[in-house]
């Protein structure tokens, strides 16, 4: 992004727009005050944002923490703690400009020094991915209380994406700094800048937050309180929203087929808004370390023996569409100008035939993550054996899935990963040779290996010119596609369900993992 444009979107903040572009005498316009009641699931371990990332976290958190950017739903980057932002011509000096007079909940103000601490202190010894995407910056300084510089040993292309508040959330320096992280008592009562404060917790009940009413932006919250209730199973989860205890539900906390259900009832919608910057991408991990996986034949064969379709439609209910590749449609430089793979059982038999493959049995390991999951494992185990690949189930729990994909001790095992809006954030580390490590279920578990991709993921993280990063990562997704390190399913799309008295309830890329600050009951 040009100079220019980034300045321009710095203006346009100070014209009175809200991050999602609303005119902000619209959102007061609608009734204050009010409850919203919605599902966590699982029960977050903690609150902590910066210590803690998984989605249940994230969804609370996100209204008690801040980021210096928003993303709309096009991954563009809008203000937020940053009201302007500048970079230098060589892509390695980027100069935010902070908000003035944005306070802690505790009322400490937040300044330049806090952004420092969060991101070259607190951040990159807690925060794994971030620490990843600060490789490239060399210094992080506090011009003055509300000018910030990040100094870049080398351009990095998708460096302004790394600024949501899931991705570097800010985290007050005068209650962590010279702390252990882990054990700081504050990591019980998060202190944020956020629309919304932390209230009370009753483990295995409700999270409760309530409005901050000295937040930065006038009119917002509009409502007093938020409570995110803990139930235990599926079932219970749609029963609670059908009979109206709860007015928002995630996608993934009922089943899919009760989704469909729900959705017809009267004052009820349902979105698939607020995915779009983490973009989840689903596929079979191919163990490319054995036999018959580390043929590319073999793996071909299975790319072509999937019915993606039918996992959509059955599995999914229509809540995905059949993935094309290694990048998601949703984030930048997707293309469709690569190998394709429809179904063709006979066209999956020839490539056996020719991958050696001798008929031994596989072992499959199923997502834990409920009836969809396991719809999705039978369709694929049928799909599989009509071409000729035996393959057995290998059921475990969460923490079984975690630990054998962290030993690599499996044949074929499904995952679903987020792509953060650019293949440098979201797409390399799984394909790329610098991340085969064993302990994360997360980098690249396959064990694929290949001198080119790394090279073209490199030159494409470091390259600022958009169209010569377009023509990079084609070439990426054309190796990837005739290689097929992994077997690419389904682009997921998570469904939100609530009631029609609420309004707003997503306002960025990230939807309901932002803030409910715009969000409004009535």
């Amino acid at each position: 992004m040009k100079r220019r444009n980034l300045i321009q979107m710095g203006a346009a903040a100070t014209a009175g727009l809200t991050l999602a572009g609303v005119p902000l005498h619209l959102l007061a316009a609608g009734r204050k005050g009010g409850v919203i009641n919605a599902v966590v699931q699982p029960e977050p371990p903690g609150l902590m944002l910066g210590i803690t990332q998984n989605g249940p976290t994230q969804m609370i958190s996100g209204n008690i923490y801040e980021g210096l950017l928003r993303y709309d739903e096009k991954i563009t980057p809008l203000p937020s703690l940053a009201t302007a932002w500048t970079v230098n011509k060589e892509g390695t000096l980027y100069t935010f400009k902070l908000k003035p007079g944005v306070t802690w909940h505790d009322g400490k103000p937040f300044t330049s020094a806090d952004v420092v601490f969060s991101a070259d202190v607190f951040l990159r010894k807690t925060h794994a991915r971030l620490r990843a995407n600060l490789a490239a910056v060399e210094s992080i300084r506090a011009v003055d209380p509300l000018t910030v510089e990040f100094k870049l040993k080398y351009p990095f292309g998708p460096f302004i994406g790394i600024f949501e508040v899931g991705s570097m959330p800010m985290i007050p320096k005068h209650i962590y700094e010279g702390t252990d992280f882990a054990t700081n008592p504050a990591n019980a009562t998060p202190i944020g800048t956020g629309p919304f404060k932390f209230k009370e917790w009753v483990k295995g009940s409700y999270i409760q937050l309530v409005a901050n009413d000295k937040y930065h932006v006038k009119d917002v919250p509009l409502v007093d309180s938020v409570y995110f209730h803990v139930i235990p199973d599926a079932a219970s989860r749609a029963a609670a929203f059908e009979s109206g205890k709860v007015d928002l539900v995630p996608g993934g906390a009922v089943e899919y087929f009760d989704v469909q259900r729900l959705s017809k009832l009267p004052g009820v919608a349902v979105t698939t808004k607020g995915w779009e910057f983490f973009a989840p991408h689903s596929w079979l991990w191919l163990n490319n370390r054995k036999a018959p996986m580390d043929n590319i034949k073999f793996r071909q064969a299975v790319m072509f023996a999937i019915d993606r379709e039918a996992m959509a439609k059955i599995a999914w209910q229509g809540f995905a569409k059949p993935a094309t590749g290694p990048f998601n449609s949703n984030i930048k430089f997707y293309s469709t100008d690569v190998a394709k793979y429809p179904r063709n059982v006979e066209t999956a038999k020839k490539l056996l035939a020719e991958s050696g493959y001798k008929g031994e049995t596989l072992r499959l390991l199923p997502l834990p993550y409920g009836e969809t999951w396991s719809r999705q494992a039978e369709i694929l185990k049928q799909n599989l054996a009509q071409a000729g690949i035996k393959v057995e189930m290998t059921a475990t729990d969460v923490a079984g899935w975690n630990q054998r994909l962290n030993d690599w001790d499996y044949d074929l095992a499904f995952t679903y990963v987020y792509q953060y809006g650019d293949p440098a954030l979201g797409v390399a580390r799984n394909y790329t040779t610098a991340n085969i490590a064993k302990g994360s279920p997360f980098n690249n578990v396959e064990g694929y290996s290949n001198p080119k991709i790394d090279e073209l993921f490199d030159s494409g993280a470091r390259e600022t010119d958009p169209e010569k990063r377009k023509a990079i990562y084609l070439q990426a997704q054309k190796i990837l596609l005739d290689e097929v390190p992994v077997a690419w399913l389904l682009e997921l799309n998570f469904p939100t369900l609530y009631r029609t008295k609420l309004s707003n309830i997503v306002s960025s890329g990230i939807g309901l993992n932002d803030s409910l600050g715009n969000a409004s009951v009535g």
